[in-house]
């Protein structure tokens, strides 16, 4: 019970811990530097540089020894990368700080809870810190995909935005501020990172280059395409913008039929990921005694093996039904 107790403590401290972070996202710093940094962009232009925020001592001094760990190491270029697209507001070492305090979180809180209902087992330890350490991740990785679905969703208006704007007289980069001045994020918010870049010195073809990078999208790719093609050998850009729109809109539409087509197989993953975790939580209030026999050792390997089976399955059923377009 004393372990029980120890473990519990240390995982609600932790959390106290954890919840401090918050501080990572106040952007209320008015100095000269942090206005600067608004407008700047780090080497090849994917990520903005973080701001520096406020925190805890100890938070701090955490995120500058994993910084130091992690400096020039190409898996942190990628992390901030992806942070990026998912426009958080974080550096590669806080998400590695915060990821770090969420495995730890997990893993205690878990053992604390299994040894109240199964008595004491050290494996609760690596498989709740397993989903601690990927809940993170999983985290950014939603919010990538649904900022670019978000994204891809408004870039053929924008397309035709900036077709009637080369039409009526503007520039190319006149068209694009006003996509950033009229649009709604998360399109506005990428075209006046080009603009901005463009500002700093950068041409226009650069700076959609940057964004490119930035959105992995296989619609801006095709309108960044026609519009160098377009910057090299001539033509009337508005009238190849609204040829792309249109393919654009299809490609849309052709999307969401396939969704709707592909959504009782999506549903069903859906069921039979979530049913042995509903069974098994029916079966531990109707018979506590059978799924603490069932959890401990060495029948504890069982409902692992089912885990993973059933995460297998899951994955499989879901890039069946990923179909490209």
């Amino acid at each position: 019970m004393p372990a029980v107790l120890l473990a519990a403590s240390a995982g609600v401290a932790v959390i106290l811990f954890f919840l401090r972070i918050d501080r990572y996202f106040r952007t209320d710093d008015p100095t000269f530097e942090k206005r600067l940094r608004t407008y700047a962009m780090r080497g090849s232009g994917v990520v903005d540089v973080a701001d520096t925020r406020g925190g805890s001592a100890l938070g701090n001094a955490m995120t500058e020894n994993v910084a130091r760990a992690i400096a020039g190491r190409s898996f942190a270029a990628n992390l901030q990368a992806d942070l990026a697209r998912a426009d958080l507001k974080l550096t590669a070492a806080e998400f590695l700080v915060i990821q770090g305090v969420v495995t730890l979180a997990f893993a205690l809180v878990g053992y604390a809870i299994v040894s109240v209902l199964f008595g004491a087992n050290v494996l609760a330890l690596p498989i709740f810190g397993f989903i601690g350490f990927i809940l993170p991740k999983m985290w950014v990785g939603r919010r990538q995909a649904a900022r670019l679905r978000a994204f891809n969703d408004q870039l053929a208006d924008t397309i035709v935005l900036m077709s009637n704007s080369l039409r009526s007289g503007m520039s190319l980069l006149q068209a694009m501020d006003m996509v950033a001045r009229e649009g709604t994020p998360p399109i506005s918010e990428e075209f006046a990172r080009v603009t901005r870049e463009v500002g700093l010195g950068l041409s226009p073809q650069d700076a959609l280059m940057h964004l490119v990078r930035r959105i992995r999208s296989a619609d801006l790719d095709l309108m960044v395409t026609a519009i160098m093609v377009q910057h090299e050998v001539g033509g009337n850009l508005s009238k190849i913008l609204d040829s792309i729109a249109g393919t654009i809109r299809e490609r849309v539409k052709l999307k969401g039929e396939i969704r709707t087509l592909t959504s009782q197989m999506r549903m069903s993953g859906y069921i039979l990921a979530g049913l042995p975790v509903a069974v098994s939580g029916v079966l531990l209030i109707a018979s506590p005694a059978s799924m603490r026999l069932i959890f401990g050792p060495p029948h504890i390997i069982l409902p692992i093996g089912a885990a993973v089976s059933v995460l297998i399955g899951f994955m499989v059923i879901k890039q069946i039904v990923n179909i490209e377009v």
